[in-house]
C-alpha cells in the first residue's frame, strides 16, 4: 500500500513495474487502484468499536436530515388539519398555499450566502450547532404568535427555520462524508437522506395525533415538536470530533492523524487506510485555499473540473426535487383530492403510511449504493418514475372523468410505487452524491449551490404546482412523465461514477476530458502475494 500511494502521481506504474514482483492473482474492478489495494490489504470492518463510534457520529448528523425531513411533510398533514387552515385562511391548493409554505424555502435561499462561512470558518460541529439553534428559535417564535395571532410572526418563525435548515442541510451531510471510513462512505451518506422519512413520519404522526384535539392544540403540538432534533443537535454536537480533513487544513495536524486512526485504523496509525488518507491530504488539500477566506468563490470556478463538479452537485441537486416528489411530500393532500379522497382523516393516514413505505425503501436503496453504484441508480431511478407517472396519469384521469372508486385507489397505489422507487433510488443519492463530487476546498461553498438549486426546485414545486393543480388537475402529471424521461437522459450522458474512490481519488475523474466515461473505466490489476498491486491496465 505505502509503495504504492508513495507513488501515485502519474510515474508510480513503471517504477513498479520494473521491481518484477511475482504475479499472485489478477482482479478485474472500478474504482482507483490504491483504494482497491487498500480493500483487498486491509478489508474494513463493519462493526469494530470504531466503526459503531462512527456510527453512533452520524447519527447526530443524520439528525440534521431529519428536522428538514419534519417540515418537508409537516405542512403537507397539516393542510388537512381544518383549525390551521381555518386560523391562516388558506386552502390546500392555491396561491396562498405556495405562499405560507414557500417561507421555508425562501429562508433557505437568503441563507446560501452564509453557508460556506459557517461551515468553513468554525467547522462542521459549529455549523451544526450554529443551525440548529436559529432552527430552534424559529420554533419558539412560531409558538409564540398564538398569544397575539400575529401570522407575520409565524411566516418570520418560518423564515428562521429555513434559514437555519439551509446551513444545516450542508453542514450535515458534509460532516458525515467527512468523518465516515472510506470503505463505508457510500452506504453510511445514503442513509442519512433516509432520516429525511424519519422526520417526515414524525411530523405526520404527530399531525395525525393533533387531529385528536380540537381548536389551535391541534397544529400547534405538531408545530412545537419541530424543535426536537435541532434540540438534539445543540446538545449532542460537542461530543463528536471534528472532521479530520478540517483539522488537516486549518493546522491541526495531529488531531487528524489521531482521529483517522482511532476510527479509520482501528487504533493503529500504520493502517492501510490511515496511510491513503494521510498520503492524499498531503497531495491534495490546500493548506492555504479559498475555504479559509469566506468572501472567497474562486476555488468553484477556477478551471474546467471545478465547472464539472459544480455542474454534477447541481444538477442531481434539482433533478431529485423535479423527479415528482414535491407532489407527495408538500401537495399529497391536494394531489389526493384530484383522486377522489376528500376525509382528512383519511389523508393523514396515507400520509403516515407514505412515510412508512419511504424509510423502508431508501434504508433498502442506501445499502445498494455501492454494490449498484451511483450512476445506474439515478438513471434506473428517474427511468422508473417515469413510467410511474404514466401510470398515475392514466388511473388520474380515469377518476376525474368518470369518478370511479377504482379508478382512485388505483390512483393512490400508483403513487405508493412511484414513492418505492423514488425512495429507494432518489432518496439515499440527494445526500450522497451532491456533496462527494465536490472537492474539500469548494465543498461548503459548491453545497451553498446545492442548496441554491434544492430551493429553486422546491419554489417551482410549491407555486407552480398548487396552481396548477388548481387549474387543470390531472393534466399537470404529464409533466412529470416527460421530464423524468429528460433527466434519464442527461444524467446517461454527464453523470459520473463516484464509488469505490476516497473523496480525494475523485480529483483524477474529474481532470479526465471526459469524466462520465473516465468514471466507468474497469482496470485489470496484477497483485502480489501481499496484496500489492505490481501492475495494472484497463481491462
Amino acid at each position: 500500500m505505502a509503495n504504492l500511494a508513495e507513488k501515485h502521481d502519474g510515474e508510480h506504474i513503471e517504477e513498479y513495474m520494473d521491481q518484477k514482483q511475482p504475479v499472485a492473482q489478477v482482479k478485474v474492478v472500478t474504482g482507483d487502484e490504491t483504494f482497491n489495494q487498500a480493500m483487498l490489504k486491509e478489508p474494513p470492518q463493519r462493526f469494530s468499536s470504531a466503526a459503531i463510534l462512527l456510527y453512533a457520529f452520524s447519527i447526530v448528523g443524520f439528525f440534521c436530515s431529519t428536522t428538514n425531513g419534519y417540515d418537508g411533510s409537516l405542512f403537507g398533514t397539516l393542510l388537512a388539519n381544518k383549525a390551521f387552515t381555518s386560523f391562516f385562511n388558506v386552502q390546500d391548493v392555491g396561491i396562498w398555499t405556495g405562499i405560507v409554505t414557500s417561507m421555508y424555502q425562501i429562508g433557505s435561499v437568503v441563507a446560501i450566502p452564509f453557508i460556506g462561512p459557517a461551515i468553513d470558518t468554525f467547522g462542521r460541529k459549529a455549523g451544526m450547532f450554529i443551525a440548529a439553534f436559529i432552527i430552534v428559535l424559529g420554533v419558539v417564535i412560531q409558538l409564540a404568535c398564538l398569544s397575539n395571532a400575529n401570522v407575520g410572526q409565524f411566516m418570520g418563525g418560518r423564515f428562521l427555520l429555513g434559514f437555519g435548515v439551509g446551513i444545516i442541510g450542508s453542514a450535515g451531510p458534509i460532516y458525515v462524508v467527512e468523518i465516515s471510513h472510506p470503505a463505508h462512505r457510500g452506504v453510511v451518506t445514503g442513509l442519512y437522506n433516509v432520516f429525511w422519512p424519519v422526520g417526515a413520519l414524525v411530523a405526520s404522526g404527530a399531525a395525525r395525533g393533533g387531529l385528536n384535539y380540537t381548536g389551535n392544540t391541534s397544529w400547534l403540538i405538531p408545530v412545537g415538536l419541530q424543535m426536537m432534533f435541532p434540540g438534539l443537535i445543540v446538545l449532542l454536537v460537542w461530543f463528536l470530533p471534528e472532521s479530520p480533513r478540517w483539522n488537516y487544513v486549518h493546522g491541526n495536524t495531529e488531531k487528524a492523524k489521531a482521529t483517522l486512526a482511532k476510527f479509520h485504523g482501528n487504533g493503529n496509525p500504520e493502517s492501510e487506510w490511515v496511510k491513503l488518507q494521510l498520503w492524499e491530504y498531503e497531495a491534495h488539500l490546500e493548506m492555504n485555499g479559498a475555504d479559509k477566506r469566506w468572501w472567497d468563490y474562486r476555488a468553484v470556478f477556477k478551471n474546467r473540473a471545478s465547472l464539472y463538479r459544480l455542474m454534477s452537485n447541481c444538477l442531481v441537486s434539482l433533478f431529485g426535487q423535479w423527479a415528482g416528489n414535491g407532489v407527495v411530500s408538500y401537495f399529497l393532500v391536494g394531489f389526493l383530492v384530484t383522486a377522489g379522497v376528500t376525509d382528512p382523516i383519511t389523508q393523514t393516514n396515507l400520509a403516515v403510511g407514505m412515510n412508512g413505505v419511504q424509510i423502508v425503501f431508501a434504508g433498502l436503496g442506501a445499502c445498494f449504493v455501492d454494490k449498484l453504484g451511483r450512476r445506474p441508480m439515478l438513471i434506473g431511478v428517474n427511468a422508473a418514475c417515469c413510467v410511474c407517472w404514466i401510470g398515475v396519469t392514466a388511473a388520474c384521469a380515469q377518476a376525474a372523468m368518470t369518478g370511479s372508486k377504482a379508478a382512485s385507489a388505483a390512483t393512490v397505489a400508483m403513487v405508493y410505487i412511484f414513492q418505492v422507487c423514488y425512495s429507494f433510488g432518489w432518496t439515499p443519492m440527494q445526500a450522497l452524491y451532491p456533496v462527494e463530487v465536490l472537492s474539500f476546498e469548494m465543498r461548503a461553498k459548491g453545497m451553498a449551490f446545492s442548496n441554491l438549486f434544492v430551493s429553486i426546485g422546491g419554489l417551482v414545486n410549491q407555486f407552480g404546482f398548487p396552481v396548477a393543480l388548481q387549474n387543470i388537475a390531472w393534466k399537470t402529471y404529464i409533466v412529470f412523465c416527460i421530464w423524468c424521461a429528460i433527466q434519464t437522459v442527461i444524467i446517461y450522458f454527464l453523470i459520473p461514477e463516484t464509488k469505490n474512490r476516497t473523496l480525494e481519488e475523485l480529483d483524477w475523474i474529474f481532470q479526465q476530458p471526459n469524466p462520465r466515461k473516465a468514471s466507468t473505466e474497469k482496470k485489470k490489476l496484477e497483485l502480489d502475494a501481499d496484496a500489492n498491486i505490481v501492475h495494472f491496465e484497463t481491462a
